[in-house]
């Protein structure tokens, strides 16, 4: 495999590393992974995320075992395996259903061949994603986003946070509110950290804040990302973005979805059919981190913990895509099923 080296991901000598993101931003931890089950494990913790990062980084290790000498039964496994780890994420399935024909078609060297072409594609999907969503934003516009979106979560710049880089690049003069994002604090933890390594004025504030500062009129954008939008444009994405599409819908402010078509999954026909992945009430409850663990709930509290919420299309303005911007009309015409079939 050619070398490769991400903000979140890189690739040299033949092994994958992973920037371990329930480390940051107090460390910046790097892993070497060398099995399936550590990159399962991996994917599972949240070590990698972001739904396009989750089915690149599974694809190149994938590829590093294939280099490796693993024989072609093993690999199979590997990939039904790894197809597994985690349910809402189209992303990840798409790279292995990917792999999994390459190696019935072309054997071992269609493996790293095709891993190699989803690793590219996605650089290339993030450049087209944030060109296509920066022309919607205005001089000045103080833009909210939710979760992590940016260079962590995929090969290339990012989704919805590349958008936003790509305005400031441009000079654009906006700044960013960052929802620290419950339960796992990936806009705290992860976005913040983002943002001051690239220099995007930002400030980040709690979720529960969003709807005061709607009616104060101080946001004029909301731009998140996706781990799966259906056919008919209902997006799954981490929980909360649910609650910023309504708030958003009532103050009348824009709210947008940017994600790559490798996010469309045009054999989900709604919202509905998609599963939601219920995490560890441990989470919910308090933190465990390198200074040692801090809990704020009582330690056998019940806890419902969803990872994600699903927004209804009929809530969204915008879905920024590498292949274009749609609205809710060229959605209700079936532009995103035409668009997953046709890459899918």
């Amino acid at each position: 495999m050619q070398p490769r080296d991400g903000l979140g991901l890189k690739v040299h000598d033949g092994r994958v590393c992973l920037l371990d993101q329930t480390r940051l931003p107090q460390e910046e931890v790097w892993l070497t992974i060398g099995s399936t089950p550590e990159m399962v494990e991996a994917i599972r913790a949240l070590r990698v995320r972001g739904a396009p990062m989750i089915g690149v980084a599974a694809a190149l290790h994938v590829a590093a075992r294939a280099e490796a000498g693993d024989e072609a039964d093993t690999l199979a496994d590997d990939i039904a395996a790894l197809r597994a780890a985690r349910p809402t994420a189209v992303n990840l399935m798409f790279a292995m259903d990917r792999l999994a024909a390459a190696l019935s078609r072309n054997g071992i060297s269609g493996v790293i061949a095709t891993a190699e072409s989803i690793a590219d594609r996605d650089v290339m999907l993030c450049e087209a994603i944030a060109d296509n969503g920066a022309a919607l934003i205005g001089a000045g516009e103080r833009i909210l986003t939710h979760c992590n979106t940016g260079a962590l979560a995929t090969a290339g710049i990012g989704t919805a946070a590349g958008v936003i880089r790509r305005a400031h690049e441009q000079d654009k003069g906006i700044s960013v509110w960052v929802d620290e994002t419950r339960p796992l604090l990936q806009g705290g933890r992860l976005t913040a950290w983002e943002f001051g390594q690239i220099g995007v004025p930002y400030t980040l504030i709690t979720d529960s804040m969003a709807a005061a500062l709607m009616r104060e009129e101080r946001i004029d954008r909301v731009i998140v990302g996706a781990d799966r939008i259906a056919a008919n444009g209902d997006v799954a994405n981490k929980i909360g973005t649910y609650g910023l599409a309504v708030l958003a819908r009532y103050h009348e402010i824009p709210f947008a979805v940017a994600a790559p078509y490798t996010t469309l999954d045009p054999e989900c026909e709604t919202g509905a059919a998609i599963e939601v992945e219920q995490r560890d009430a441990a989470e919910v409850r308090g933190v465990t981190g390198p200074a040692g663990d801090l809990r704020w709930a009582p330690a056998d509290a019940p806890v419902h913990n969803p990872a994600f919420d699903i927004t209804p299309a009929t809530l969204i303005d915008h879905w920024i895509l590498d292949i274009g911007v749609f609205g809710p009309s060229d959605v209700a015409a079936g532009a995103l099923d035409a668009g997953g079939a046709a890459f899918g």
